[in-house]
């Protein structure tokens, strides 16, 4: 049976509500893929192997998805507004320590900084997304943002390799810093607040229901898939698919980046598709889930492709791993969906913790899986380092989908608004 159908917010209110974070998670985006680029061109600064590249680019990850459980506790208690905009003053301070870095423990420093100041820019957007608009369009409003965070995707690829003919890679991450906090001071002028007048439950009734979402059958048997498609893609698009490029396609510098550009697009255009497919199909009664599982089945297929070091359609499958890597970040429309919207911050940031300690775990992983095949005379390395490390990711996700389909229900859940949901 189809569902009714729900108005449209309105214009200024989809305005101020989204434009100001859509702002912050395209910087966020942007600082998360912008190495890619930058990478070769700090080798030529600061010494750097494969498993220093790593470890300087996951440290993003790390702080990020560190500080995810204490940030669903503020967006909760504060809300996303004042939250997110105090956070941007550390990405910038970050950007500036980045700036001037000259060795290896101080890049991964100011790296870890600005994953720590960046860490509310999805979930500061997704809580203010549940705040103003209602259930069956979230999937197609979150999408939005997140369309802009692929747009900042862009912004890191061919944009930023046009600019290092100009400026370095020093200058880039300088402009950064003021950038960010230009969109600090913008979500604290445009941005609405929803404040609440119930008082806030005890710190250890947070906490009880943050361990309830853990508990929480839908989340137990989601997260795990999602966990590792978006880490998988986190890892390999913000990083080794520029190697890739490079090494298993052959391309030239320039040639790469305009490969992860495609691959960028592609991911933007997936963010914003894969949530208006969402709504579309939501309306004639296909849950959002069952969406998601097709596009991370989809993924999977790309990622395979990439092992495999199939290089017959390079600009094809760099769309086509983008558009369809974009489809797991879905799963936060279903498991907010299935939650009383109080405990929405800290739904997100559950999961947004367990993706981002994955996607370190990967970056930094990958990078010392490759490392172990040396480099031949033009710095290229064999497709078999590639393949072996492409490979973890992919059988890890075969795993997830086992367990998602192991795990099904064999009766009702119980309801998100009660003792399993909210940890009373």
């Amino acid at each position: 049976m189809a569902a009714s159908p729900v108005p449209p917010p309105s214009l200024r209110l989809t305005l101020t509500v989204l434009a100001p974070f859509a702002a912050g998670y395209f910087l966020s985006y942007l600082y998360r893929t912008v190495n890619a680029v930058l990478a070769p061109e700090i080798g030529r600064a600061i010494v750097l192997d494969s498993a220093a590249i790593g470890l300087m680019t996951g440290a993003y990850f790390l702080t990020f998805g560190a500080f995810q459980l204490p940030l669903g506790l503020l967006l909760d208690r504060y809300g996303p507004r004042r939250v997110e905009a105090g956070l941007l003053v550390f990405a910038a301070l970050g950007a500036v320590a980045f700036s001037l870095a000259d060795s290896v423990p101080a890049l991964v420093g100011a790296r870890a900084l600005v994953g720590f100041g960046v860490s509310a820019c999805l979930m500061a957007a997704l809580k203010a997304n549940v705040q103003w608009f209602p259930a069956p369009r979230l999937p197609l409003m979150n999408g939005i943002i997140l369309g802009c965070g692929g747009l900042g995707a862009v912004a890191a690829t061919a944009p930023v390799q046009a600019a290092l003919a100009v400026i370095d890679w020093r200058g880039v991450s300088a402009i950064l810093a003021g950038l960010t906090l230009a969109v600090a001071v913008l979500i604290l002028m445009v941005a609405p607040e929803r404040r609440g007048h119930a008082t806030p439950p005890p710190l250890s009734v947070q906490l009880a229901e943050v361990g309830a979402i853990f508990r929480h059958p839908l989340f137990r048997r989601v997260a795990p898939l999602s966990m590792l498609s978006q880490a998988q893609f986190m890892a390999i698009q913000g990083l080794w698919a520029g190697a890739w490029l490079k090494d298993v396609a052959t391309l030239e510098r320039a040639e790469a980046a305009t490969g992860l550009t495609v691959m960028a697009a592609g991911m933007a255009a997936g963010f914003l598709s894969w949530g208006a497919i969402a709504e579309r199909l939501g309306r004639i009664g296909v849950p959002t889930v069952t969406v998601a599982l097709a596009g991370m089945a989809a993924f999977w297929v790309s990622g395979a492709a990439m092992a495999a070091g199939w290089t017959g359609g390079v600009a094809a499958l760099c769309l086509t791993y983008g558009f369809t890597g974009a489809s797991g970040t879905l799963t936060y429309a279903v498991l907010t969906q299935a939650f009383p919207p109080h405990l929405a911050g800290r739904v997100n940031t559950s999961l947004n913790l367990v993706t981002f300690a994955a996607a370190f775990a990967l970056q930094w992983g990958l990078g010392a899986l490759i490392g172990l095949w040396p480099a031949d005379g033009d710095g290229r390395r064999p497709l078999a380092a590639f393949a072996v490390a492409f490979a973890v990711p992919l059988a890890l996700k075969a795993l997830a989908f086992a367990w998602y389909v192991m795990d099904a229900p064999r009766r009702p859940a119980p309801p998100a608004s009660g003792p399993a949901a909210a940890g009373s």
